[in-house]
C-alpha cells in the first residue's frame, strides 16, 4: 500500500531532479526518488552491520559459544519475535 508525502524543493533542486529521472530512465520524480530512498536504507542497514562487525571485532579475544550463549540468544530472540508480534 503506498502512501503520499508531499516535500518543499528549491527550484534548482527540483530541476535537477527532474535532469535525474530523464538521465537514468526512470519515468516520473517519484519513482526517482524512491530509487535513491531504497538506495540510501539498503546504505544504512550495511553501515549498521558493518559497525557491529567492528565492534565485535575490536570486544577482545574470541570464545567458544557455550550452550549456556546459545540459550541466552534464543531466548533473547524469541523475547524480540514476541514483542514484534504484537
Amino acid at each position: 500500500m503506498r502512501t503520499t508525502m508531499n516535500i518543499s524543493l528549491p527550484a534548482s533542486l527540483k530541476e535537477w531532479i527532474e535532469e535525474q529521472v530523464s538521465a537514468r530512465g526512470h519515468s516520473t520524480a517519484s519513482e526517482y526518488v524512491r530509487d535513491v530512498l531504497r538506495r540510501e536504507q539498503v546504505e544504512n542497514f550495511r553501515a549498521g552491520i558493518d559497525a557491529n562487525l567492528i565492534e565485535a571485532i575490536e570486544s577482545g579475544e574470541s570464545t567458544p559459544m557455550t550452550r549456556k550463549d546459545w540459550r541466552r540468544i534464543r531466548s533473547q530472540g524469541l523475547k524480540l519475535a514476541r514483542q514484534r508480534g504484537k
